[in-house]
């Protein structure tokens, strides 16, 4: 992002614009796939193909020359309005694989998707020296080749059953199951937590390197291992979810997830580094391994006509709510000492598990 900004000349608010362009248009993009019920109507494996490719061009639109800010933006959002086929057409997919084993399944698939997220991190840390414009190639291909080997060898799941006609209100009539309500306001505070946390564990890590001006650490490396270490979570969820179940399993890391929040004021006051890495690892783990869990819930208490907008528009309420939770970190850590702004995200822990108990009342 710096790179494109000194190489366009961009104004500093420009940074901030332009990831935020992403994120929209991925909301963009779920809302118009949930309301044209697009992977539930045609093959999953096309769809997620043809978002690939287009968002891998997309994406190389921002290397061209005589680019403007308006032009980069635009080039931002549709990338993310095209991954609306990526990460929920996915999950849609993994559902029509599995009926049972679904959590595993999505275990590796989130995990997956924890590492992708981890990964400009690491790339930071190891290519100093490599051009942006190559960067941005080298992601772009990746996403050509794994839309394809999708379309290549990925077939329609056995348990896909195909919606027939064209039904506007399908994302809502979801929410009148009781089951699926309790699942996706339990994913809601789950995500009103992570991405704030993935967004803030660089944050973390400098306020603690500007308080010990003396200590050295790779920040790049340990973003990495801290969001990273969260795909190993994801697997290892899936599995205990068969055998202690899915809700209880999500439950258990969603209530420890929660407890981070709240002791997060203490760890950073102890003004140790060690305590504070291993801390911020074991949050990482906890606070993402709920996710493929929660996403299960939501498969498995949809009507499989429409499982993928059900899928979906979850989604799409969920990254939208990471925008609240982030943008109100951002404005608490110029207000208040940043020791205690996590306690803020709290908030979405308890709303995810009072909800989740409320099922069990039903």
């Amino acid at each position: 992002m710096n790179d494109l900004a000194l190489n366009f000349q961009l104004p500093a608010s420009a940074l901030a614009n332009l990831t935020s362009a992403v994120q929209f248009g991925f909301i963009c993009g779920t809302l118009v796939f949930a309301l044209l019920s697009i992977a539930d109507r045609y093959s999953p494996s096309k769809v997620f193909f043809f978002s690939a490719i287009l968002g891998a061009l997309l994406n190389l639109g921002t290397i061209l020359e005589g680019n403007t800010m308006i032009s980069l933006l635009a080039f931002r959002f549709f990338t993310g309005f095209f991954l609306a086929g990526i990460y929920p057409v996915g999950m849609k997919i993994a559902a029509d694989y599995y009926q049972k084993g679904l959590g595993k399944s999505l275990g590796f698939l989130v995990g997956a998707l924890v590492l992708g997220t981890a990964f400009p991190h690491l790339l930071k840390t190891i290519t100093t020296t490599l051009p942006w414009r190559l960067v941005l190639i080298i992601t772009s291909c990746l996403a050509f080749i794994g839309g394809s080997l999708m379309l290549l060898l990925v077939p329609d799941g056995p348990f896909r059953k195909a919606s027939q006609k064209l039904d506007l209100t399908s994302f809502l009539k979801v929410f009148k199951n009781k089951k699926f309500r309790s699942a996706a306001f339990g994913y809601f505070g789950h995500m009103w937590e992570l991405y704030a946390f993935w967004a803030f564990v660089p944050v973390m890590l400098m306020t603690f390197q500007n308080e010990h001006p003396d200590l050295a650490l790779n920040n790049s490396l340990w973003s990495f291992i801290i969001i990273g270490s969260g795909g190993i979570s994801c697997v290892i969820g899936g599995y205990l979810s068969q055998s202690f179940g899915t809700k209880k399993t999500a439950m258990a890391a969603l209530l420890l997830s929660g407890i981070c929040c709240l002791i997060s004021p203490i760890i950073f006051q102890m003004n140790s580094i060690i305590l504070l890495l291993v801390f911020l690892i074991f949050w990482g783990l906890v606070v993402i391994a709920d996710s493929p869990l929660f996403s299960t819930l939501v498969a498995q208490n949809a009507t499989p006509e429409i499982k993928g907008t059900a899928l979906t528009i979850v989604n799409c309420i969920g990254f939208s709510i990471t925008i609240f939770s982030i943008q109100l970190l951002n404005k608490l850590n110029f207000t208040m000492d940043p020791k205690f702004i996590y306690l803020a995200l709290a908030i979405g822990p308890i709303f995810g598990l009072i909800a989740l108990l409320q099922k069990e009342k039903n």
